[in-house]
């Protein structure tokens, strides 16, 4: 088997899904389009690896190396990063500098890494911080709530908050369309992962000879 992949739901309104991933020989995985931006951890020849991913519009695959072990938080439709928009996000992400096996660093701030088990005490202690937020007319929108706005006005809010449209989301709830791991972090040779820095029009980066790299999104360290 070159892939174990498990799933689970999650009960705060801020979490879509938390899912492990652990790949037992080098293999290939085809990743699905997916509409939540998210937190995934990956352990790799015994270095760690910490990204922020962003909502994925087309299908596509990649090879997955052996003894990779992932963990991934995927946030709710109508959430954001304060440092970063949802759309600057689509179809890419960034890996964040100076991750350990314990700590990555997010917002200026160290936080613990979070298992499967304990993702959402993670997410709460950032959304208490103000790292993660949503958006009230999103939020209400998903909920079912009827809004005070024009359909137009909505569809606009909407692709400015995620990135996406409605009906890009709503498909998303058809029952084929399974989680998987973001492929953006996917793309590896057998000894070492990638890294690919794709976070919209006004980033910055920095690579020491070390091979240490340090995203800015319009002046705010990530």
């Amino acid at each position: 088997m070159g892939l174990r992949f498990e799933t689970r739901g999650s009960d705060s309104p801020w979490v879509d899904t938390v899912w492990a991933c652990t790949s037992e020989r080098v293999t290939q995985m085809t990743s699905v389009a997916a509409v939540c931006w998210g937190l995934v951890f990956w352990e790799l020849d015994g270095r760690a690896y910490a990204a922020v991913s962003g909502p994925e519009t087309r299908t596509g695959t990649a090879p997955v190396p052996e003894g990779a072990t992932f963990v991934g938080v995927e946030f709710a439709v109508g959430t954001s990063l304060r440092a970063v928009p949802t759309p600057a996000l689509v179809d890419g992400g960034v890996e964040l500098p100076g991750a350990t096996r314990r700590t990555f660093r997010l917002d200026g701030h160290r936080w613990e890494t979070p298992g499967p088990d304990d993702a959402e005490a993670l997410v709460d202690r950032l959304v208490r911080g103000g790292i993660v937020v949503r958006d009230p007319l999103v939020t209400g929108v998903r909920r079912g709530h009827r809004p005070a706005v024009s359909a137009r006005t909505l569809e606009r809010r909407f692709q400015a908050v995620t990135g996406l449209t409605q009906g890009a989301v709503r498909q998303s709830a058809l029952p084929w369309m399974k989680i998987a791991p973001p492929s953006l972090f996917f793309s590896s040779t057998t000894s070492s992962v990638e890294r690919r820095i794709a976070v919209g029009p006004h980033p910055s980066t920095r690579a020491s000879s070390g091979s240490v790299v340090e995203t800015t999104y319009l002046g705010r360290s990530l």
